[in-house]
């Protein structure tokens, strides 16, 4: 069986274009991606969405960030749900890969009860540490639920085979790390919030908010230097690129 990749809209968020491009001004729609690795040695979801909770109650969730986003994510768009659409039980996935511990990513862990997470060292200890998590806008109540943690210390092959490597790219957060997949057809970088748009690697465009900005923009030269090498990458938040993105059940490419 060869590798599948597939791609799921969990949500999306609407906020201002200054969080994603600092200094621009207007508000943006994005989606809420999650993936889903599907390999002869196992599954693996690239982050999890938002947690559940926000199809409810979405200020219970944001607290203090309630007021700088507009959440749309309706019952059945949950990762959960979203694996029911392969038809994959949440039980069954083995890996849940973070690129890091914000809401948007981390939220959904709770419904994958036997993964192991994968998550890079210097990002495990920030969300463990009450300064860093206040700084980093982190909710522990998405990630320290007692998973079985594999705390990875730079590039990491998930399986074994260099098909699945997880990429740190920090800078956004302490411990951010990308991934890439090599299908039979293409190698794919997923850059979760590491990139957040086309134009953030096009013009170097930061965000407002980065918890170290020389970092992000090294990871971002990276990223470049990997598409220029033939790599196709998938944006964190790209509403464009999301527009053109295959949804499961169809696998990308």
């Amino acid at each position: 069986m060869s590798i599948r990749l597939h791609a799921f809209t969990c949500g999306w968020l609407t906020g201002s274009l200054g969080n994603f491009l600092a200094g621009e001004r207007g508000r943006i729609r994005v989606p809420v991606p999650c993936f889903l690795v599907v390999h002869p040695r196992g599954t693996a979801l690239f982050d999890t969405g938002l947690h559940a909770g926000m199809q409810r109650d979405p200020a219970e969730r944001l607290g203090s960030l309630a007021p700088s986003w507009k959440v749309e994510f309706a019952p059945g768009e949950e990762v959960a749900g979203r694996l029911g659409e392969v038809d994959l039980a949440p039980a069954r996935v083995d890996f849940i890969v973070l690129s890091h511990l914000h809401f948007d990513h981390a939220g959904g862990i709770a419904q994958i009860p036997n993964a192991r997470l994968v998550v890079q060292e210097a990002e495990w200890q920030a969300g463990r540490d009450p300064d860093l998590v206040r700084a980093n806008f982190y909710d522990p109540r998405d990630y320290d639920l007692g998973h079985e943690i594999l705390v990875a210390r730079g590039e990491h092959d998930l399986f074994g085979d260099g098909s699945v490597l997880c990429l740190p790219t920090p800078g956004h957060t302490p411990g951010h790390q990308s991934l890439r997949v090599r299908l039979p057809k293409a190698e794919i970088i997923l850059t979760a919030d590491a990139c957040y748009l086309r134009r953030t690697l096009d013009q170097l465009e930061l965000p407002a908010f980065a918890h170290d900005r020389e970092q992000m923009r090294a990871s971002l030269l990276r990223l470049r230097a990997l598409e220029k090498a033939g790599a196709r990458l998938f944006f964190g938040h790209d509403p464009e690129q999301w527009g053109s993105m295959p949804q499961a059940p169809r696998a990308i490419l």
